[in-house]
């Protein structure tokens, strides 16, 4: 049983579920292709068996050797939930979630340590982010009902209600035909309304979504280096446990020399 249980949790068996993981997941997307469900339907639907029982094994075995700690990692979790998906019947008002059997390829993030650490510091970013993001809406509430008194007569189809106005902002923000389709119009009727589109444009897409990605930054190069300790720290627990060792058998070689 410990054999079993150290290849489980073995480097080999993580590529294999790597390598499995993929496979699955080039098959569920030639599933969207008429021409190959025509010819090789039959086989899609067993590879696509084959890979869904080999994850509930693997699952079950993990589940059988760490007991209830399994549920203590939040990624073990989610790779519960992406599998047991699969195995909700899809007919009826579940039909929908046969669809959601493509999620299985999500499972390359919690299988790859280094996506696994993206994620991680896009969690820890949250905070940041809300923060950030509050402040956007405030400045696009603001600028909405703004744009609304200014411009909502003139050019109803752009500023003719709060929801308008902020959904042409939102264009207007990400720099798509915000010049030639929608500014340029409204300054022919008002000269002077650059004077409100390009400090909004300064603030919204030039500072506002850098500090964004700031914020994203500082959390992924905290990431990094919480899990460079803990590699360190691994290491050193390693070492420690190496030198006890050596320690025992320098020990019991004494011994059996002073006999």
């Amino acid at each position: 049983m410990k054999k079993l249980e150290n290849l489980v949790f073995s480097s080999f068996f993580e590529k294999l579920i790597l390598m499995i993981i993929g496979v699955n997941s080039i098959t569920l997307g030639f599933e969207t292709v008429p021409l190959i469900v025509a010819r090789l339907g039959s086989v899609l639907t067993y590879v696509d068996l084959f890979c869904l029982y080999f994850f509930t094994l693997e699952l079950s075995l993990k589940f059988y050797f760490k007991r209830m700690s399994y549920f203590k990692d939040p990624w073990a979790i989610f790779d519960l939930v992406v599998v047991a998906i699969a195995w909700v019947p899809a007919a009826g008002v579940f039909s929908v979630l046969r669809s959601l059997r493509v999620l299985r390829a999500l499972r390359l993030i919690s299988t790859i340590p280094r996506l696994r650490g993206v994620v991680s510091g896009l969690l820890g970013s949250l905070p940041g982010l809300g923060a950030v993001s509050a402040i956007m809406l405030l400045l696009f509430y603001v600028g909405a009902v703004v744009a609304t008194k200014l411009f909502g007569a003139t050019f109803p189809h752009w500023f003719g209600s709060l929801g308008a106005s902020s959904y042409s902002l939102f264009q207007i923000m990400t720099l798509e035909s915000w010049s030639m389709g929608i500014v340029r119009p409204v300054m022919e009727e008002f000269p002077r309304a650059w004077m409100f589109f390009v400090p909004f444009i300064l603030v919204t897409t030039f500072t506002t979504l850098n500090l964004l990605i700031a914020v994203l930054v500082n959390a992924m190069q905290a990431e990094t280096e919480t899990a460079a300790q803990e590699r360190d720290r691994e290491g050193h627990l390693e070492r420690e446990k190496m030198l006890e060792e050596l320690r025992d058998i320098k020990a019991q070689l004494k011994e059996l020399l002073s006999k």
